[in-house]
C-alpha cells in the first residue's frame, strides 16, 4: 500500500433511514424502478468531462491530462430522501477504454480509507491490468467530501484519529478530552452535513454514476474500506455488478468504529517480525541484534516519551512526540513485509532511538509527512471526511470507561498497540447514526484477495466475507504481513489471477492460494 489506509472503527440506532433504491426491473436503461421521486434526474443527468487540472500547479491534475484520462463533476443529492433538495458533486476521472471492440464496460474504483480518493488511480491500474486494461473505461472517484469532491473540513488540529491512549490514566485522559474536542469540532462547522456522511450514501453516489456513465452494470475493483463499500453496494443494489474485486476484505458485520480491535495482533505479529529483520541489519539501524533487543529499544522509546516529548528533526520539520504518536509510527510503518516498507520503518525506529538518548536528528521527507499527519492540520480535510464516514455508519460505546477497562486488559498481551487499537475515538462523542448498518442478504459474485498476516484487516475477515457471500472465490497470500495486494505487492500469483477474472468474468474454480514471493 503507498498510501496509509485507515481503516476505522459497530452497532447502530436507525433514526429515520433514507429510501434506498433497488434494482432495476423497468425499461430504462439506468435508473432503477421504484426510485424515490425526483432522483431520475441524476441517474440521467449529462456528464461534462473536460481536463482534469485545475490550476497551473494541479500536478496531479496535470499528469492526468498527459494520460488521456477527462474528469467531471457528478451531481448527486445531499440527502436522498430530499432529491429536491440541496446537491453536493462527487469528482471523478475516466481513462476510456482503446480496444472498443472488445470493450467490457466501466469498472470503478475505490482506495479506502475511508478518505481516500482515486481519482487519480486510472493510469495506474491500466498499467496493472496489462492486456485487459484498454477493454474497460476505468473510472477512479472521490467519494462524497474527499478530495475533489464537495468538501469536509472540520478544521482539526490533527489529520488522523489513531492515537494511543498512553502507558497511563492520565494519557488517557487526555486522549477523551481530544477526541471530544474533535467531534465537538465537527459539530460546530459541519452539523447539517454530517448526518449524510455514510458508506450507503456514497454506494447511492456509487449507482448514480453509474447511471450516468450509461452502465446497466458496473465493475468495482475496492481496497480495504473500499471491499466493505462494494459489499454495501451489492446489498443495496442486487444485481448491479459485473466483476467485482475486494482486496484487503472486511468481515461487514464487523465494520465500526471498533474495527481496528481486531487487528491487535495483527499488529503486534508483524512488529515481531520486522524487528526479526530489523535485528539482522543492527548496522543500519542500531536498534538491537536479537529480536528481544529491537522489541525493548521499541518499548524503551515508548516509555521515554511517555515522561516527556520526544524532539525530532530540526526546523522547520521539527515535532514533539508522546506516547500517544510513538505507536501510531509503528503501526503506519507496518502495512506491508516489504524490504523497502520495513526499511522505512527501521529509519524512523533508528531516528526515534536517537531522540530518545537526545541526539540532534534529521528526517526523511516521508517521515516529517507522516508526522505532520500525526501532528498538524495539514490533513485535517482528510482526517474529517474518514471520521466522519466511520461514525456515520455505526454507533460507538459512549462510556469512556468502557475503553479504559479494555485497554487495560489488552496490555499485557498486546504491549504496544492494545492502548491504541482499543483506545476511545470521536465517535464516542458523535450523533447516532441515520440508518442501519447493512446486511448481507444477497448472494454477489466477487473475487476476494487477503494475506494471512494483513496488519489492517485481518484475514479472518475475508474468510467470514467468503462465507456470506457464496457464489464469491477467495485468493489467499500465504505467511505475508501485507494489506493491499493486487498491482502494490508485484505478486504475480495474484495479479495474474485478477487481470483473468476481469478479462474473461469467469472466477477461479476454486479458492486459490499464493506463496508471498512474487512469480
Amino acid at each position: 500500500m503507498r498510501h496509509i489506509r485507515n481503516v476505522g472503527l459497530v452497532l447502530a440506532a436507525c433514526l429515520g433511514a433514507a429510501p434506498a433504491a433497488t434494482a432495476a426491473t423497468g425499461t430504462t436503461a439506468t435508473t432503477p424502478a421504484n426510485s424515490p421521486a425526483g432522483l431520475g434526474r441524476y441517474y440521467d443527468q449529462h456528464l461534462s468531462w473536460g481536463g482534469c487540472a485545475k490550476s497551473p500547479d494541479d500536478t496531479m491534475g496535470r499528469d492526468l491530462d498527459k494520460a488521456g484520462v477527462q474528469c467531471a463533476d457528478v451531481t448527486v443529492p445531499l440527502d436522498y430522501s430530499k432529491p429536491r433538495g440541496r446537491t453536493i458533486t462527487v469528482a471523478i476521472s475516466r481513462l476510456k477504454a482503446t480496444d472498443t471492440r472488445h470493450r467490457i464496460g466501466s469498472m470503478l474504483l475505490n482506495n479506502g480509507g475511508p478518505g481516500n480518493g482515486a481519482v487519480q488511480s486510472p493510469p495506474e491500474f491500466h498499467g496493472w491490468m496489462k492486456k485487459t486494461g484498454p477493454r474497460y473505461d476505468i473510472v477512479g472517484f472521490d467519494p462524497r467530501f474527499v478530495g475533489r469532491s464537495t468538501p469536509l473540513d472540520c478544521g482539526w488540529n490533527v489529520g488522523t484519529t489513531l492515537f494511543s491512549a498512553g502507558l497511563g490514566r492520565a494519557g488517557f485522559e487526555r486522549q477523551v478530552d481530544l477526541h471530544k474536542g474533535l467531534a465537538a469540532k465537527c459539530r460546530a462547522t459541519d452539523a447539517d452535513v454530517l448526518p449524510h456522511v455514510s458508506t450507503r450514501n456514497t454506494a447511492r453516489d456509487m449507482d448514480v454514476i453509474r447511471g450516468a456513465l450509461g452502465e446497466r452494470k458496473i465493475s468495482y475493483f475496492g481496497y480495504s474500506y473500499g471491499t466493505y463499500l462494494g459489499t454495501v453496494y451489492t446489498q443495496m443494489f442486487p444485481g448491479r455488478t459485473d466483476r467485482v474485486v475486494l482486496d484487503g476484505a472486511i468481515d461487514p458485520r464487523e465494520f465500526g468504529p471498533r474495527l481496528l480491535a481486531e487487528s491487535v495482533g495483527e499488529n503486534e505479529r508483524a512488529l515481531a517480525a520486522w524487528a526479526t529483520w530489523a535485528a539482522g541489519r543492527n548496522d543500519a539501524y542500531g536498534l538491537g541484534r536479537t529480536r528481544a533487543q529491537v522489541l525493548a529499544t521499541v518499548d524503551r522509546v515508548i516509555k521515554k516519551s511517555a515522561r516527556g516529548p520526544l524532539t525530532v528533526g530540526t526546523a522547520p520539520d521539527a515535532f514533539r512526540l508522546d506516547d500517544s504518536q510513538v505507536p501510531f509510527v509503528l503501526l503506519a510503518g507496518l502495512d506491508s513485509d516489504t524490504d523497502a516498507s520495513r526499511a522505512s520503518l527501521g529509519e524512523q525506529l533508528s531516528v526515534l532511538n536517537k531522540a530518545a538518548a537526545g541526539q540532534p536528528t534529521t528526517l526523511s521527507p516521508q517521515f516529517a509527512g507522516l508526522l505532520r499527519l500525526a501532528t498538524t492540520g495539514e490533513q485535517s480535510a482528510m482526517g474529517s471526511a474518514q471520521t466522519a464516514v466511520i461514525c456515520g455508519d455505526a454507533a460507538a460505546p459512549r462510556d469512556p470507561e468502557v475503553y479504559w477497562r479494555t485497554i487495560e486488559r489488552s496490555r499485557a498481551a498486546y504491549p504496544r498497540f492494545g492502548a491504541l487499537n482499543n483506545n476511545i475515538g470521536p465517535c464516542a462523542f458523535w450523533d447516532r447514526p441515520r440508518e442501519r448498518p447493512t446486511r448481507v442478504e444477497h448472494d454477489a459474485k466477487a473475487l476476494i484477495v487477503s494475506a494471512t498476516g494483513d496488519p489492517r484487516t485481518p484475514h479472518k475477515g475475508a474468510v467470514a466475507l467468503h462465507g456470506l457471500l457464496a457464489s464469491s472465490k477467495l485468493i489467499t497470500v500465504k505467511g505475508a504481513n501485507r494489506h493491499a495486494v493486487y498491482g502494490l505487492y508485484e505478486n504475480a500469483c495474484v495479479d495474474n489471477q485478477v487481470n483473468r477474472y476481469l478479462a474473461t468474468g469467469k472466477l477461479p474454480a476454486g479458492d486459490r492460494t499464493c506463496s508471498q514471493q512474487t512469480g
